[in-house]
């Protein structure tokens, strides 16, 4: 057998991809991961990195492209750490997701049969991010750039117009990038915790057509403040301009203090007929397109004829408690970020909805306490953790209160199927699987669970 060292150069047959969508191949049994190379692909890889029985290299040469390659169009799409999948068909990248799903499932969640339905894809996976955050740097020669990190690296990959995100990305970024030319304004470097500009969050209203700009400074003003504004109001539908205060020695984008520029310091947006405001610091779900599917599919799931109490757990600014609430008798959210729990009652009240309510807490800590002391039991529990899962403790509340269905959406099927493995082990079963594409050209996929109670 070969004994393989770095920059060796070789021939390879891609048979298979891995989680994070890099092409998996053999070379008399010893495995390769190959960024950027796609399932059937024959190639011509050099050896970056050797352990003992795989390794790591650089896709060099296409010899021979698979049936499933196509061109991308994004023209730094393999610099930049976004974008895994781009040089991979669209329908192949839906299927490349169903797998992803199922393998989970079945490997570490130890299901011998998992009742997988179609995998809901985009009618146009391109422009379906209604949020972007750009960092500010400094390129070799000294310009101002902004762009996106390079994978795994806090280098800039200059692009000012991501083809995943709107349009108006480009138009606001230069009009930024002009008004730090003329006023001499330092991006931010992290190594030496100094210059003004960090990141730039900007959001649109997909159905509203409204625009937020929210400037990450290392500062607490800006000069020529009425200039930046001035500026950005320029552009059609900016509806919001706020700072954000991040001081800290930190490479968390987002600081804790928001000071209002311009407008009424939120934009608002629909989830099918539900209306959202949506401030700076609110999580909002990217692709408000396939979110509408992804909720659809829940309540689907959680089947309510309006008589069911509703636990939702990690419930955000209330996005899904808000859709299950058009159905069911009485939707009960838990959030532990309290400006979200705000969040959700603007948008309970914006919306006409009553039959809500909202607590601010850890989900593992208000669901026994709300269980144990006032007896709100649930027919339904829907959860929509963070990427690490429902919290243990979560999880064995979940299984006392005993509701007739969980409902289950997950941003990581690997958590997730741990999770169900729990849940399959203490009385409830998988009914239902259905994966939801909202974040085309990468690996990340949305799932949805229904488990229902085995009845004795």
């Amino acid at each position: 057998m070969t004994e393989w060292k770095k920059n060796d150069r070789f021939r390879l047959e891609i048979e298979d991809m891995s989680e994070n969508g890099e092409g998996i191949g053999k070379t008399e049994g010893f495995t390769w991961f190959v960024k950027d190379a796609v399932m059937g692909d024959q190639i011509e890889a050099k050896a970056m990195k050797v352990k003992k029985s795989y390794g790591f290299a650089k896709l060099e040469k296409i010899l021979k492209p698979s049936d499933k390659r196509t061109e991308p169009l994004c023209p730094v799409s393999r610099q930049c750490g976004g974008c895994q999948l781009q040089a991979m068909s669209y329908e192949e990248q839906l299927r490349y997701k169903e797998r992803k799903i199922y393998n989970n499932l079945t490997r570490i969640g130890g299901f011998g049969h998992v009742p997988m339905e179609p995998v809901m894809g985009m009618e146009n996976p391109w422009r379906y991010r209604n949020k972007a955050q750009f960092p500010w740097g400094v390129s070799r020669d000294g310009r101002i750039i902004t762009g996106f990190y390079a994978g795994r690296t806090h280098c800039i990959v200059e692009n000012e117009d991501c083809l995943l995100g709107v349009e108006e990305n480009r138009q606001v970024l230069g009009i930024i990038r002009e008004y730090m030319e003329r006023f001499h304004i330092r991006p931010y470097q992290e190594e030496a915790h100094e210059g003004l500009f960090r990141h730039t969050l900007i959001r649109k209203g997909f159905r509203t057509g409204e625009l937020m700009v929210c400037q990450v400074i290392n500062g607490d003003k800006i000069p020529h403040e009425e200039e930046f504004v001035k500026g950005l109001l320029s552009v059609p539908g900016m509806t919001s301009i706020s700072l954000c205060v991040n001081l800290e020695r930190t490479n968390v984008i987002m600081g804790t203090k928001v000071k209002n520029l311009y407008g009424p310091g939120f934009i608002t947006d629909y989830i099918g007929e539900v209306k959202y405001r949506i401030s700076p610091l609110s999580f909002y779900q990217v692709n408000p397109i396939q979110t509408e599917k992804l909720y659809k599919t829940a309540l689907e799931f959680a089947g309510l004829t309006g008589k069911e109490t509703v636990w939702d757990l990690y419930c955000g600014i209330g996005t899904i408690s808000l859709f299950l609430a058009q159905r069911a008798k009485k939707v009960l959210g838990v959030e532990i970020v309290p400006q979200a729990i705000d969040d959700a009652r603007e948008n309970a009240a914006l919306n006409g909805i009553e039959n809500v309510e909202f607590f601010v807490g850890k989900a593992e800590e208000v669901l026994p306490e709300q269980y144990e002391k006032h007896q709100l039991y649930a027919d339904v529990i829907v959860v929509d953790p963070p990427r690490k899962g429902c919290d243990p403790v979560c999880l064995e509340t979940i299984v006392r209160m005993a509701p007739e269905k969980v409902v289950y959406v997950s941003c990581d099927s690997a958590t997730l199927a741990r999770d169900l493995k729990y849940l399959a082990e203490n009385g409830y079963e998988v009914r239902r699987v259905r994966g939801c594409d909202m974040f085309g050209m990468s690996t990340h996929v949305e799932t949805v669970v229904l488990m229902s109670r085995v009845q004795d």
